[in-house]
């Protein structure tokens, strides 16, 4: 399995491609980050976004995309620009037909780490020993998409079954019987 990471944001947004299936070593195929100046037009940020992140489709050709799942934020300018990029990401892999993933921070922390309240540098230190790189990567946005596409690999499976069971349990219920 392919996975292309995002973790949104306005003037960084993380970007990064790992590749491989749960209980099995994983590989990083490349890391990065789009950045945008801050002192440029929102409309015009947004559109580098998109094409950064266009980039990184062609170039990795994701079988899924995970984008870290907005949350409420005390700084409403800050959750705005967040949530946008997120869109723009989303938008992306659906224009393409590559299906989206959403994970909340604490279940990209816990997954990595163990714990939904890991911090950066937490993060950081299990992705790196994760993907046997030499160093984190830096800035901890690239860290952070890493960890969103380990994530997806690793909760994937069991999303995908719990998704099967339902389905069949409706279907069952919808003929008359109960699975």
């Amino acid at each position: 399995m392919r996975v292309l990471g995002v973790d949104p944001g306005l003037t960084r947004c993380g970007v990064g491609v790992v590749e491989g299936i749960a209980g099995r070593p994983l590989t990083m195929l490349g890391v990065g980050v789009v950045r945008t100046p801050a002192d440029v037009d929102l409309s015009h940020r947004l559109l580098a976004v998109e094409q950064g992140i266009e980039e990184w489709l062609d170039e990795h050709r994701p079988e899924f995309v995970a984008v870290e799942r907005v949350f409420s934020q005390h700084n409403v300018r800050t959750v705005m620009g967040t949530a946008q990029a997120s869109a723009v990401a989303m938008l992306c892999a659906a224009r393409r037909g590559i299906p989206v993933a959403l994970h909340t921070p604490s279940e990209v922390k816990a997954a990595v780490t163990g714990t939904g309240r890991a911090d950066k540098a937490q993060v950081g230190a299990m992705v790196t020993r994760l993907l046997r790189l030499s160093a984190p990567p830096r800035p901890a946005d690239a860290a952070d998409a890493l960890a969103l596409a380990i994530c997806h690999i690793w909760r994937a499976p069991a999303q995908n079954r719990l998704q099967q069971a339902v389905a069949r349990h409706t279907l069952n219920a919808t003929k008359g019987r109960t699975a």
